[in-house]
């Protein structure tokens, strides 16, 4: 057990080097993206279980409530319930949804074969690897692309005593077509649609996020969290006025699961460590009261945010 929770170590260390050592000297290919609700508040870190049918955060001005839905088993033609989205994993495909919504000016995806690419490139971001991700791999991906295309949102964003309540899904419609690979099999080829709620609010709250990163990051969820509240946060702190947060506030919106402190605040500072290897220009300090956060350029510069549509802009 010690042995392969060591190698773990060695295996996030590796990819926090690497994908440090990639954002400081190579030019960003690829980028995610992230509602800003979600980049405040967040899902749940591990799967809550069955029973549990929504989940309600709320932090600042911004809230969030999620339930579970239910999907229709083409074989039995009853309907099936489906548990909440959880984990890292429903958090990377949101990222790349957005992404892809936001790349093509579309809220139409074609699932099958954008996230298989995109799950190669979290797996091999050095483009070392020549064998695509396996199968176990890829299921467990739309397993929480299953939950996310079912699941209810509720966004609320509050500014100047005005709020904003968004009620919809991430996903209105998913078509399953019948196709034929290369080798004469047929098989299903999802395409999903946004909700164009959704999709809207996206368009205008929508946070860019490096892929490099949530390469590096894709083990944890914490992390994934952390990445995406600094990627809004930072850039938004006045220059001569740095912002301090208490410990507690700290685990009242990253401390799921953690009813000590002290544990808390160890998982913490592993998490953020890695954060920061993979967003070098953040300027954040951490002592024993709790974080000061300073004035730092957002992890993707507004330079490079070309969102690639059809026919240009």
């Amino acid at each position: 057990m010690k042995d392969t929770k060591s190698r773990q170590l060695t295996l996030v260390k590796k990819r926090s080097l690497e994908a440090s050592v990639s954002i400081a000297t190579e030019t960003l290919e690829q980028l995610a993206f992230q509602h800003t609700v979600l980049c405040q508040t967040s899902l749940p870190y591990r799967n809550p279980g069955d029973a549990v049918r929504a989940w309600e955060r709320e932090q600042g001005n911004v809230s969030l409530s999620i339930e579970a839905g239910k999907t229709m088993d083409r074989q039995t033609r009853q309907w099936i319930k489906v548990g909440l989205p959880y984990g890292p994993k429903a958090r990377l495909i949101l990222a790349h949804l957005n992404a892809e919504a936001l790349r093509t000016g579309s809220p139409e995806i074609e699932v099958e074969r954008s996230l298989t690419a995109f799950v190669r490139r979290l797996q091999d971001p050095t483009k070392r690897r020549k064998s695509g991700p396996s199968g176990p791999c890829i299921r467990a991906f739309k397993e929480q692309l299953a939950r996310l295309s079912v699941a209810a949102i509720r966004m609320a964003m509050t500014a100047n005593e005005h709020t904003v309540q968004i009620n919809n899904q991430f996903v209105d419609m998913v078509e399953l077509w019948l196709k034929k690979d290369e080798n004469n099999r047929v098989r299903w080829s999802p395409t999903l649609h946004l909700n164009h709620r959704y999709f809207d609010s996206l368009q205008k709250h929508a946070v860019p996020l490096d892929e490099r990163a949530l390469a590096a990051l894709s083990h944890s969820a914490m992390a994934l969290d952390i990445y995406a509240w600094l990627a809004q946060r930072l850039h938004r702190v006045p220059r001569e006025k740095p912002q301090f947060i208490t410990w507690a506030a700290i685990k009242e919106q990253f401390g799921e699961g953690h009813s000590r402190m002290d544990n808390f605040r160890s998982k913490f500072r592993d998490a953020i460590f890695q954060v920061l290897a993979c967003y070098p220009k953040a300027k954040v300090e951490a002592d024993h009261k709790g974080l000061t956060l300073r004035h730092s350029p957002p992890p993707v510069s507004a330079r490079v945010i070309v969102v690639e549509k059809p026919g240009g802009w």
